[in-house]
């Protein structure tokens, strides 16, 4: 039987785990704050925002249901990222989801994969006008010019930090010296100093589309902050972080 909690999308929790949290919350049937309605009846909603599997693991509910999605949080989401294809795709994908949610980013990557040649920034840099009329004519992924269009002029920035260390060096380099250590949802920011310097520093590179919390977003899901919920299974796990409890 699975619960989660209720959020209310007005507070400002913006980052890709609040949103996945909004998305799946949106996939359910929504009661009054504090309750859900399952097919048990109404239950009260856990104010840690936890969920204890059938298999005995502890997960975010935004995690708890969606097979997709729970697969996501258990073997990517939070994961080292340290290869400049991971590292391009994940900031392309996140620029795509600005004002989505990634449950639906996540279920088009494979067609995001395909219509962007697997998001090599050296064949992206290259395309023409051809291939933008080409991707919004792609109904499998989100067509939208002005993301299409960040998306070459990343891949082109990407290119030209190579000469500077790269872009994985350049984005970890932006690493805290500490981390977020959240109990609920509420404890979870959505900015910080380092997204901050990090947007700033990315658009002086000619980046586009790295806004604060997007580039905060971008540090939860490639392993440089933990903001994976204290008593979740995953807390600490990435390896870059301990399981502060």
């Amino acid at each position: 039987m699975e619960v989660l909690p209720v959020l209310d999308s007005r507070a400002g929790k913006n980052t890709e785990t609040v949103r996945m949290t909004e998305n799946f919350l949106k996939d359910q049937t929504e009661t009054a704050t504090g309750v859900i309605k399952t097919s048990s009846g109404m239950i009260p909603a856990p104010a840690s925002g936890i969920v204890v599997g059938d298999d005995g693991l502890a997960r975010p509910s935004w995690a708890a249901t969606d097979p997709l999605m729970r697969e996501y949080y258990d073997t990517e989401w939070g994961m080292p990222v340290r290869d400049e294809h991971g590292m391009f795709e994940r900031i392309s994908l996140e620029a795509f989801q600005s004002g989505l949610s990634w449950a639906t980013i996540l279920r088009k990557r494979p067609a995001f994969r395909e219509a962007f040649h697997g998001f090599d920034p050296d064949v992206i840099a290259e395309y023409t006008d051809a291939d933008v009329e080409r991707l919004l004519a792609d109904a499998g992924i989100v067509r939208n010019r002005l993301k299409i269009l960040a998306t070459i002029t990343n891949a082109k920035a990407t290119i030209a930090l190579r000469d500077e260390g790269g872009l994985v060096d350049f984005v970890w380099s932006f690493r805290p010296s500490s981390t977020p250590e959240p109990r609920t949802y509420a404890d979870i920011p959505t900015t910080s100093a380092e997204s901050i310097a990090l947007s700033k520093a990315l658009r002086k590179k000619g980046f586009a589309f790295v806004g604060p919390t997007t580039m905060f977003a971008l540090m939860e899901a490639v392993g440089i902050v933990d903001t994976h919920l204290v008593d979740s299974h995953r807390r600490g796990t990435s390896d870059v972080w301990s399981a502060a409890r």
